[in-house]
């Protein structure tokens, strides 16, 4: 398998609240399966599947709203190993490689965690400055590489 069949393709989102330009509160929610862990909401886009019909389907399946404003899109892919406990799950993938999206909530969302196939069981909003703190240390480089595109784009 070559590296790039090895990694899987998937969309992430950075999501600010709707109190965005006058405040900017990035969302990250706590996983249900590794409770210390926080993170942005992301899945995998099915084959087939354009990348902003999987960023619209898997806001829906992971906290419950797709009503959403894309700011921004990450120019490119990119991608991270996954830690060797959750690369065995998740054979034969590697890691992930990713499309990421800066998006405002609209006024009129609700978020709500209990979906069909929960994956979260609590979010919160955090400055720019405090969301790597409560993040996925295998996940950082890539966050600390989008979230500093955005900033220098002047998005964040």
């Amino acid at each position: 398998m070559s590296k790039k069949e090895s990694y899987r393709p998937n969309v992430a989102m950075i999501i600010v609240s709707n109190n965005y330009p006058q405040k900017i509160e990035i969302f990250i929610a706590q996983r249900n399966d590794l409770t210390e862990i926080w993170q942005f909401p992301q899945g995998g886009i099915d084959v087939g599947e354009e990348v902003q019909e999987a960023l619209f389907r898997e806001l829906k399946e992971e906290i419950g709203t797709d009503k959403v404003k894309i700011i921004a899109e990450y120019p490119e892919w990119i991608s991270y190993d996954f830690p060797e406990k959750i690369a065995q799950k998740m054979k034969p993938y590697k890691g992930q490689t990713q499309r990421y999206f800066l998006l405002k909530l609209k006024k009129s969302a609700n978020i709500d965690l209990n979906t069909k196939h929960p994956e979260f069981i609590s979010h919160k909003f955090v400055s720019v400055e405090d969301v790597l703190n409560h993040t996925a240390h295998f996940k950082k480089p890539v966050y600390d590489t989008v979230i500093q595109y955005f900033i220098k784009e002047g998005f964040l």
